[in-house]
């Protein structure tokens, strides 16, 4: 693969927001990777060598079965991949039908599968005995993505991964997939920080309208909380700025090393507020909890993908709520000024998503994961949870190998 460097980047305290880059060959050969002043080029072996030190994380909820098996078919076969399913289990257990489904994905194909289900009653003991009731709904997981991302990421650092990466499972393109993970790949590889983000920035949205496709540029609610976040930053640098085009990336991936340390929201508001909380922690304007992390620095990477981002369509009463819930991320930021907060309740009416102050409700906010016991994790939710199931000639090993 060949992508830019990034040309121009936004510091705000240790943070450092790269302006978005660009793919230039998809496939570009086995040469090695080197760099030059503004084009890098990675192998296919260093992005091999990448794969089997990612997880790949897809959170899934009443998804038609052929968009699910179509999103995990474009995931490069060396990545470890993780499903948390939220799907409904009556009248017709839709986790059974995704469990069957990757099931003969597996046998077809020999890769590592974990499957689980977020409402499974057993996680949520899990979660209790652990001393982490923030993901719980009392005697349950909430129900959420943020929440299905979370218990994802620590399947991941139970198994040892130093890079987890996350995919909607609502694409309509496996080929879109695919870059999406070499993406991750190749900017964890060009990355000079332990502790990095890459954030997918859609090439385009297509849309059909009046019988033809528009290859429209952003989607109804990023061109709101990317100007937010951006006017975020803006307020305390004294500087106006556009870098943040990636508000509401779902697909995204972090270092374990990252990753461990952010607080994340649950539903909706939880990738902006990903972006919002490293802000707030690591922009020099509040104290940090995470001095080793000032001191490395914390980089964020935007890059473009090559192919067009097509997803299922989920109605107006979707959109407003998750801008509602985006929007809500900000507002409620200990960085957010009076005014700022004055020009996203103005946006929100007009919008539609709210009819007054009061329907404004702070996100819910889980902890960091840090100091969760990742070895009594992994031995409570093999011994506790029926949901949990694995496939592939490797994992049944793997699984033995960290629970015993």
């Amino acid at each position: 693969m060949k992508l830019d460097y990034a040309r121009y980047s936004e510091r705000f305290g240790a943070l450092t927001i790269n302006s978005v880059q660009h793919v230039h060959e998809l496939d570009s050969g086995n040469a090695e990777y080197h760099r030059s002043r503004t084009v890098a080029q990675i192998s296919e072996r260093e992005l091999y060598d990448m794969y089997n030190r990612l997880a790949v994380v897809v959170p899934v909820k009443n998804e038609r079965l052929k968009l699910l098996e179509g999103v995990i078919s474009g995931i490069p076969h060396d990545c470890l991949v993780i499903v948390v399913s939220n799907s409904s289990r009556n009248p017709v257990d839709r986790y059974k039908l995704e469990r069957d489904t990757l099931k003969h994905h597996v046998l077809l194909t020999d890769r590592d599968v974990i499957l689980v289900h977020q409402k499974d009653p057993e996680l949520a003991h899990v979660f209790e005995a652990l001393n982490y009731p923030y993901i719980l709904d009392g005697m349950m997981v909430r129900d959420g993505k943020g929440e299905g991302m979370l218990i994802g990421l620590l399947i991941a650092k139970m198994m040892g991964k130093e890079y987890i990466g996350f995919i909607d499972s609502d694409n309509y393109m496996p080929g879109a997939v695919n870059e999406y993970v070499k993406i991750y790949a190749a900017g964890m590889l060009i990355s000079e920080s332990p502790y990095t983000m890459v954030r997918i920035a859609w090439r385009y949205k297509p849309k059909v309208a009046q019988g033809e496709i528009y290859f429209a540029k952003w989607g109804r609610i990023s061109e709101y909380t990317n100007k937010y976040l951006n006017m975020l930053i803006s307020s305390h640098t004294g500087f106006e700025t556009d870098v943040v085009k990636t508000g509401n990336a779902g697909e995204h991936a972090m270092s374990m090393r990252l990753a461990e340390l952010l607080d994340y929201s649950s539903g909706f508001a939880i990738e902006p507020y990903e972006l919002v909380y490293m802000m707030e922690e690591f922009g020099g304007v509040l104290e940090s909890r995470h001095a080793e992390a000032m001191y490395e620095g914390v980089n964020v990477l935007q890059i473009e993908s090559r192919n067009p981002h097509l997803h299922e369509e989920k109605g107006s009463s979707h959109i407003r709520e998750m801008l509602r819930d985006s929007l809500a991320s900000i507002y409620f930021s200990k960085l957010c000024t009076p005014s700022l907060k004055k020009q996203i309740l103005k946006d929100l009416r007009r919008a539609g998503a709210i009819r007054s102050k009061d329907d404004m409700q702070s996100p819910l906010l889980m902890p960091s994961i840090k100091d969760v016991d990742i070895n009594e994790f992994a031995r409570l939710i093999k011994v506790r949870c029926s949901t949990l199931q694995y496939f592939g000639s490797n994992i049944s090993t793997q699984m033995e190998a960290i629970t015993t």
